[in-house]
């Protein structure tokens, strides 16, 4: 039996050295592809030479082991091939394995390192991301570029956003951006009118004159909120002085009533004094009881009157003072009403602008895609790879001729440039050479997603 394993080994060494010989003459892998990693997610596949039952194939679970025949679980995870060949080998050839024929029978089979295959069958998928028509993942091929990833996922485009016609889009945004300017130098005329009502200052720092907006439609919302405030401001007097002369009115009535309350006073005084001197006459016998009775029905005549007047008076004093407060409450009630007025005005104006700002980067990029239907895009791409190390994950910059690894996740964003024909900014781009093509394009379809940027607000 020990003849017969040599010969078979003989057998299998004279099969294997063909494929040594091949393995010689084909060149070794690329350095960055040699250098590739096991991590969780790579898929396994060993295979023994003439033993079927020895084929397996297994994935790199998270923890970074494997599961494989005659082996066991072991820790691949950080491995190069190489170094996993090396290992699984030496391990596998150390083990008989029991092979079971057709008839039942079991032979036990010596199994040499040169008849163990072992390789990745199936890498971690590299993910793309960015200016792509389809990101998303994709399998990992041995020796794949960031090129060819680009073009299996649909190459460039920064149409990949909803986007039904880039034309009529763009001829929409723009109306809606044109309304809103309307919209929002209507505002500003309100809250101005406003604080000209509670007496501060106008806000003159936005120039409309340079705002897509008809000097005819500007005019008419200045002469609007003008006539409106005139009105507002001329209704506001009139009841104001209503108010005042009626508490002008019942302020000289108070005046009157403390005078006719102090002659009432001397009167009353001067009967009572006159009382206690008829009574002293009345004792002596110089005058009759009736006068004394007159007397006295004069004291209490001129005290009731005395008292009817000091009643009108605190009646009078508490009318004043209600009418004061209802002034009072008048003027703050306006200011109230002013004040939340103005904080509407101020937020729908904050709320158009955030929206003109929106928008306006809305008109650019549906204008770039506009400019991109009509002549395409040039111009390299910054490309960044985030790869997993040690440390984590660190960016690498790369171009479109790197080699990507298992794992790697590629940002690719085109440059507004290369799109636009000039870097974007918040300001109007200088004006471009007239006979300079590319100048041209950039200009118009700047001046198309901006065309008053200047008056932009604020």
């Amino acid at each position: 039996m020990a003849i017969g394993c040599w010969l078979r080994g003989l057998a299998q060494e004279l099969l294997l050295m063909p494929i040594a010989l091949v393995a010689f003459l084909v060149p070794p892998p690329s350095t960055s592809q040699a250098d590739t990693r096991l991590d969780a997610g790579d898929v396994i596949e060993i295979a023994v030479a003439g033993v079927p039952e020895l084929r397996w194939r297994a994935a790199v679970n998270l923890d970074g082991d494997v599961s494989l025949p005659l082996v066991g679980e072991i820790k691949v995870v950080g491995l190069p091939m190489s170094e996993l060949r090396t290992r699984v080998r030496d391990m596998i050839s150390q083990k008989p394995f029991r092979q079971r024929t057709a008839d039942g029978r079991e032979n036990v089979i010596a199994i040499w390192p040169g008849e163990v295959t072992i390789d990745v069958v199936e890498y971690r998928p590299i993910y793309l991301n960015g200016d792509v028509s389809r990101p998303g993942e994709q399998k990992h091929r041995p020796g794949m570029t960031v090129r060819q990833a680009i073009a299996l996922a649909g190459g460039f485009d920064i149409m990949r956003f909803r986007m039904t016609n880039p034309l009529m889009e763009s001829a929409d945004f723009r109306g809606e951006y044109e309304a809103l300017w309307t919209e929002f130098a209507r505002e500003h005329a309100v809250a101005n009118r406003l604080r000209e009502e509670l007496g501060e200052q106008a806000d003159t720092d936005i120039d409309f004159s340079k705002a897509p907006i008809p000097p005819s439609v500007l005019a008419s919302i200045q002469r609007l909120e003008a006539t409106q405030l005139r009105i507002r401001q001329s209704a506001y007097e009139n009841e104001r002085a209503h108010f005042v002369r009626s508490l002008e009115l019942t302020q000289n009535q108070l005046v009157a009533l403390r005078d006719q309350q102090q002659r009432s006073e001397e009167g009353s005084k001067a009967d009572a004094v006159d009382l206690e001197n008829v009574k002293e006459l009345q004792k002596k016998g110089m005058v009759p009881m009736t006068r004394v009775l007159d007397a006295r029905r004069s004291l209490l005549w001129s005290s009731t009157a005395f008292l009817q007047v000091v009643v009108q008076v605190t009646q009078l004093n508490k009318e004043l003072e209600e009418m004061k407060k209802r002034l009072q409450l008048f003027d703050d009630h306006r200011r109230i009403e002013l004040l939340r007025e103005l904080q509407t005005s101020t937020v729908k104006a904050t709320t158009i602008r955030a929206r003109l700002q929106a928008l306006s980067e809305k008109l650019m990029y549906s204008t770039a895609v506009r400019s991109q239907l009509l002549r395409g895009t040039g111009g390299s791409p910054d490309i960044v790879i985030f790869r997993k190390s040690g440390l984590g994950s660190a960016p690498l910059t790369a171009d479109e001729d790197t080699v990507l690894l298992p794992g790697d996740a590629v940002e690719v964003t085109l440059r507004t440039e290369h799109i636009l024909g000039y870097p974007y900014s918040s300001e109007l781009p200088p004006r471009p050479d007239p006979t300079s093509a590319s100048g041209r394009s950039g200009a118009q379809t700047r001046q198309a997603a901006h065309p008053f940027a200047d008056s932009q607000p604020r």
